[in-house]
């Protein structure tokens, strides 16, 4: 399997995604809390295509 970097656009959104799931864990955003699971999950699944599908 090759790995190939994500675009900045892919790894900015990733970024911003995780950083909303951990401050919806220590504030209580109600939308944010309730799927802090999903919304991480959103985060790492972006990143993962971001390396494997060359382009993305």
């Amino acid at each position: 399997m090759r790995l190939n970097a994500p675009k900045k656009i892919v790894w900015i959104i990733s970024v911003i995604l995780a950083v909303i799931a951990v401050a919806g864990y220590f504030i209580t955003i109600p939308f944010v809390t309730v799927n802090l699971f999903w919304i991480m999950l959103a985060s790492y699944v972006l990143m993962l295509l971001g390396t494997t599908i060359k382009g993305f």
